[in-house]
């Protein structure tokens, strides 16, 4: 089982609005046999509060795409799989804006993750 996480991601209103509405989540399974992963979403503030909790099953070779909520001060999610590695599943996360275009600031993208 691999347990990966965005971190924490500052939402902060500029001019009365924050860069990030929507949160886009794509999933790509690279396994041989199908997996799960579980997508939990936190807001973070003086506590961590659980927004979104999700199983989501992917058959081998499949990608799916699921969109959350966002429009939070700040926010995290974490990824739990159903394999022992990381490398079955590709996992990117894409703040947007309302209109639907990237914000550069608020994404996670595989290969830019350090090891």
């Amino acid at each position: 089982m691999a347990i990966l996480s965005t971190g924490p991601i500052e939402n902060n209103p500029v001019s009365g609005v924050r860069p990030t509405q929507q949160v886009t989540i794509r999933l790509v399974s690279r396994a041989a046999d199908s997996l799960t992963v579980s997508v939990q979403g936190y807001v973070l503030s003086t506590t961590r509060t659980l927004y979104v909790s999700e199983v989501i099953s992917i058959a081998p070779n499949e990608a799916v795409t699921r969109n959350y909520f966002a429009d939070l001060d700040a926010y995290e999610f974490v990824f739990e799989t159903s394999t022992e590695g990381a490398e079955q599943v590709g996992i990117s996360v894409w703040g947007k804006q309302a209109s639907g275009q990237l914000v550069d600031a608020h994404r996670v993208v595989e290969h830019e993750k350090n090891s």
